[in-house]
């Protein structure tokens, strides 16, 4: 498994924008999927983002194309949440998520190997 660590959220207004780090330890990362969920109160746990383990690859929920886009460096065991045009509908803790298919990220959550802690992103209007 690979332990993660989100950092970046915080409050900010409608239109703002966030940058979102999961640093992650362990030898695996280079060769694990990335991905980013959300949970909003009350709702259940939503894909964001995935990132292949070479970067070449890339998916966005429907509500944050064009909006966020998810990057790594593997050099620094670290994936990125860049969220521009930010909506109060974004207000969620947002999980970084690894495991080492891609496809689990993207469409079996709940056999993602390793998950964060988490980080509160408030976006108010």
């Amino acid at each position: 498994q690979v332990r993660l660590v989100e950092s970046g959220g915080g409050l900010v207004q409608a239109g703002g924008s966030l940058r979102l780090s999961c640093a992650a330890s362990g030898r695996t990362f280079r060769s694990s999927a990335m991905g980013w969920f959300r949970q909003a109160p009350g709702k259940e746990r939503e894909f964001v983002a995935a990132i292949s383990w070479s970067g070449s690859s890339t998916y966005y929920a429907d509500s944050v194309k064009g909006r966020f886009t998810i990057s790594r460096d593997n050099a620094k065991n670290t994936v990125y949440l860049r969220m521009n045009s930010l909506k109060p509908e974004d207000t969620a803790v947002y999980y970084c998520a690894a495991d080492p298919r891609l496809v689990v990220l993207t469409s079996t959550p709940v056999a993602i190997a390793s998950w964060g802690q988490g980080t509160q992103v408030t976006v108010s209007s």
